[in-house]
């Protein structure tokens, strides 16, 4: 596990993966984070400067609260996760971690998409499909707002799509 990158580590637990997918939108303290996760200020504050030791993360704001100095994190910008290939099958065991726990507060009002597939694409089809999966995370991920924010809904989005070595290659 040694030659796995520290970006990867960093993201291969659970906890660490939700923070980042809550900073998305706007900055949050280790406070905000350790509410919205139910987890200890303490716990919320090791794993973010875990994010931040490996670039994850980027100190945004810095403000006086309650006589204390509180530190706001963001993401950093760019998809941290779409390029480890190195470390598929630990990014998957994580994902499929969180879409667990997700399922569990699946609202049986809202409409989802569920899909499994194993296909053979032309490559040209394949890298369409690709683009358009893409520019719609984008278009998510530009939208969303802090957590709880008036008028909005949870939302779980959890996908994993690539190509697959054939048997032998």
């Amino acid at each position: 596990m040694t030659d796995i990158d520290p970006v990867l580590r960093a993201l291969a637990h659970p906890l660490r993966l939700r923070m980042m997918t809550l900073m998305w939108p706007g900055p949050m303290s280790a406070a905000e984070l350790a509410r919205e996760l139910d987890v200890s200020h303490a716990l919320a504050s090791q794993h973010l400067r875990r994010l931040d030791a490996v670039g994850l993360v980027e100190l945004a704001e810095e403000r006086v609260r309650r006589g204390g100095r509180e530190r706001r994190y963001r993401a950093v910008a760019g998809s941290p996760l779409s390029d480890r290939r190195e470390g598929s099958p630990l990014l998957a065991e994580v994902l499929a971690h969180t879409l667990r726990e997700r399922a569990v507060h699946r609202s049986l009002e809202g409409q989802g998409v569920t899909v499994d597939a194993e296909l053979w694409l032309d490559p040209e089809v394949w890298q369409q499909a690709l683009d358009r999966l893409t520019a719609v995370f984008d278009e998510l991920h530009a939208a969303a707002r802090t957590p709880r924010s008036p008028g909005t809904v949870p939302v779980g989005l959890t996908v994993m799509a690539f190509p697959m070595r054939r048997d032998g290659d």
